[in-house]
């Protein structure tokens, strides 16, 4: 015969109860971690070669006085322009003399033969060199050679550029274009005006 179990008594649960797993809460040992990080510090800072810098110690002769007024009485083969309003240019020759110089003044219709005329001998020579470049005579790389050797003469022109607040950015885009077609190869531009320059300069826009 068929054995019938019999229930443990409890009421109700019988063989279909199941038992609930116990959760144990969860714990992350970081003491190894912490361990390896502080081993991989210590690797690096005793490795690690600290950057010395460098220096390179100058020395400069000290120049004579009588240079240093040389230089101050005068600039050779300079022009000073200045950029100002109403697409107008104002121009010194050489170096800043209070009291003695004198400002021109020109636009941008005038200014290709003004600089052509300042630096007739540099112009003529580029001018050569650009027949013979057309003629192929000379290649593209002697052209270039031969071209800044004759810009870079010291009777060559030399161009300060100076633009004023009153002048339009275009108006230094035009002057630069100017050097190239000039023949001018020494030119730089400066946004600092000294205090004569600048009074030279309100006195000459009033007369615009």
């Amino acid at each position: 015969m068929a054995e019938v179990q019999q229930g443990d008594g409890g009421g109700g649960g019988g063989r279909h109860q199941k038992k609930r797993a116990k959760k144990g809460s969860t714990h992350i040992d970081m003491t190894p971690m912490v361990d390896l990080a502080f081993l991989l510090l210590t690797f690096f800072i005793l490795t690690t070669t600290m950057y010395k810098p460098s220096t390179l110690q100058l020395t400069f002769p000290v120049p004579q006085e009588d240079q240093q007024q040389k230089a101050l009485d005068k600039v050779n083969n300079a022009l000073t322009v200045f950029l100002t309003k109403d697409d107008q240019i104002l121009y010194y020759r050489d170096a800043l003399k209070p009291g003695e110089t004198q400002l021109s003044r020109t636009d941008f219709s005038q200014i290709t033969k003004l600089l052509i005329e300042e630096n007739r001998s540099t112009f003529e020579q580029v001018q050569e060199l650009k027949r013979r470049y057309n003629a192929d005579e000379i290649d593209k790389l002697a052209y270039d050679s031969l071209r800044n050797n004759v810009e870079k003469k010291p009777e060559a022109l030399f161009v300060i550029i100076k633009p004023d607040v009153d002048a339009k950015y275009r108006n230094m885009i035009d002057m630069v274009d100017e050097m190239d077609i000039s023949g001018i190869g020494k030119f730089a531009v400066q946004d600092t005006i000294k205090p004569e320059e600048r009074l030279m300069i309100d006195a000459e826009k009033l007369k615009f």
